[in-house]
């Protein structure tokens, strides 16, 4: 029998023969690959086999042939991914199907399906799709089996309690006794998903008490440098949806306090230096275009893209909006608006520089959004690409990792403005706009402005990427966000300094709130409920800096000149 229970309700014997990953995209690929080279031994002395599930979809059928090839689906440079993809396929450790009936047998099943939002609330219509068959296929499980199913994709707080295990219900599958369900949010990161998986932090949880022991031992087989943290579902969804939500707002107030530096010619990044300094969160990401930022006052750039950060203070909201609060308070609520204005203020940027560009032939070079990565989820560039088609701009885009077809290109009407060639989407243009830091973008970068030489009038660096040396050397126009001339004064240092410590209070604030209001509606024993310690802690392990500073209300802000922060207003109302 692959899990054997004591008379106690703790797990007595556990065999794991099989393992299913719903979702080879770049949490599930990075797992699966992961897992199967990890030769996983639990409770048997032949290593389990991982089978990857992937539905037949036009878009992204393609990719259970490619994994049966050993070629990994994962484009970018992604280092170590593609050899153990190979490996695995090649030693019959690692397959995949379109079959999720394949997984009825399955001792352990990962679900690494993007989630989304659909306006306030989460949309998890290709989840649920999901689930409909697995469900089904556990129908039909072996007599006694009771398997183990952990949820990569983030889920607003309280999912795990409501929909999912009332969904598993209904198919007469009840968690504790039919099926163990829990979750272990990705910390993942295009351009390092094995290096992430390997050595971050990352937390293990579940609706029963035994379900994060289980997900910790088998975890442990993968996450070999980081530690593994126990504690329960809606701890986990909060502190997932949290980890991004809080990058958000930090993102945000960078964002308005270089709108106000670039408006008077003030160096940014020396701000940000002096103020993560005072802080005691400094980091190389002022001078390093592919570093990642982990500062107090983080980098502002074109926008913020990818599939999390636009999404999960929302979700981590979801509940409370639900429940007829307008979130007119909410800091995190507002920090979404700020960073969604970041394209159009890039815009502003560019004109002030080099005047109107109606009309003008503009080459966008970049359109994943982070460094080399094929990613365009809620890329900012196709946002900028848009605005500027509005201004009646010729607009071509270039990148040198996203396929041509990209759903998301197709989806934004861009797609015949696309080219994987940068010389041909410089040819002609008047400006250029650095929107991605790709390594190649870095390493060219006097080959690229040479190649638009002929036509090209200026840069706009919107991703930290050129120095105003190079740019200007040539005779061209710069514009970098951020990057102003004068040295900032001592007393801008300090107004900002003490704006970070209301914002980073003021979210606090609201996460205790928001905790509250969870466990008094969802949390039915005291292991299920949230605790904002336990939340703080937990957050703190994440690698991209998640310091949630103590709920108490906020010291006086001092001003400088006509200075204001929205986040700020937000923190001290």
């Amino acid at each position: 029998m692959p899990l054997q229970w004591t008379s106690d309700g703790t797990v007595a014997r556990w065999e794991v023969r099989k393992i299913g990953v719903i979702g080879p995209g770049i949490v599930g690929m990075p797992m699966a690959a992961m897992l199967a080279h990890a030769r996983v031994r639990i409770g048997q002395e032949a290593p389990a086999r991982v089978v990857v599930i992937q539905r037949d979809s036009p878009t992204s059928g393609w990719k259970v042939g490619a994994i049966n090839r050993g070629e990994s689906p994962i484009g970018g440079v992604e280092p170590d991914l593609d050899r153990i993809v190979a490996e695995g396929a090649r030693e019959g450790l690692l397959s995949a199907s379109h079959h999720v009936e394949d997984l009825r047998d399955a001792d352990v099943v990962l679900v690494c399906v993007q989630t989304d939002k659909r306006g306030l609330a989460p949309d998890y219509g290709p989840l649920m799709e999901a689930l409909e068959g697995l469900a089904r296929a556990f129908q039909a499980r072996p007599e006694g089996q009771v398997p183990l199913v952990v949820f990569e994709s983030t889920l607003a707080p309280s999912t795990m309690a409501t929909v999912i295990r009332d969904h598993f219900r209904r198919f007469g599958l009840e968690d504790g006794r039919d099926v163990l369900l829990g979750n272990s949010p990705n910390r993942v990161m295009p351009g390092r998903l094995v290096e992430r998986v390997r050595t971050s932090d990352k937390i293990v949880a579940g609706l029963h008490p035994e379900t994060p022991r289980l997900i910790q031992r088998l975890y442990g087989h993968i996450v070999t440098e980081g530690r593994l943290h126990p504690t329960s579902s809606l701890t986990a969804e909060v502190v997932k949806t949290l980890e991004n939500a809080y990058r958000d707002v930090r993102i945000a107030y960078a964002a308005e306090v270089a709108r106000w530096c670039d408006a008077r010619d003030i160096d940014f990044f020396a701000l940000r230096d002096r103020v993560n300094e005072v802080l005691g969160q400094a980091d190389e990401a002022s001078r390093n275009p592919t570093a990642v930022p982990v500062g107090g006052l983080l980098v502002p750039t074109l926008g913020v893209g990818g599939h999390c950060l636009p999404k999960d203070g929302i979700l981590l909201w979801w509940r409370r909006l639900e429940a007829g609060d307008p979130g007119e308070k909410s800091l995190i609520l507002e920090a979404r608006r700020v960073n969604d204005e970041s394209p159009a203020a890039t815009l502003s940027l560019a004109e002030r520089a080099l005047g109107p560009l109606d009309g003008r032939p503009v080459a966008l070079l970049g359109v994943a959004y982070r460094f080399d990565s094929e990613d365009t989820r809620n890329s900012p560039t196709l946002v900028l690409g848009n605005l500027l088609r509005r201004k009646g701009c010729a607009v071509r885009l270039a990148d040198p990792y996203v396929r041509p077809g990209d759903q998301n290109l197709v989806r934004s009407g861009l797609d015949a403005a696309f080219t994987n060639d940068r010389g041909r989407a410089l040819e002609g243009a008047e400006v250029a706009f650095l929107c991605t830091g790709h390594g190649v973008y870095a390493r060219d970068l006097g080959a690229m402005l040479d190649e638009g030489a002929p036509t090209l009038a200026g840069i706009v660096d919107a991703c930290n990427l050129a120095s105003r040396g190079e740019v200007e050397s040539r005779g061209l126009v710069y514009a970098g966000i951020g990057r102003g001339r004068r040295p900032p004064p001592s007393g801008l240092v300090d107004a900002v300094v003490g704006g970070f410590r209301a914002v980073e209070r003021g979210v606090a604030r609201e996460v205790q709130g928001l905790c509250d209001f969870l466990n008094a509606r969802y949390a039915a024993t005291p292991f299920e409920a949230v605790r904002f310690p336990d939340v703080q802690a937990l957050a703190r392990t994440c690698s991209t800096g998640c310091m949630l500073a103590d709920p108490v209300p906020p010291d006086p802000v001092p001003g400088w000149e006509d200075l204001r922060s929205r986040l700020v207003e937000h923190a001290l109302a």
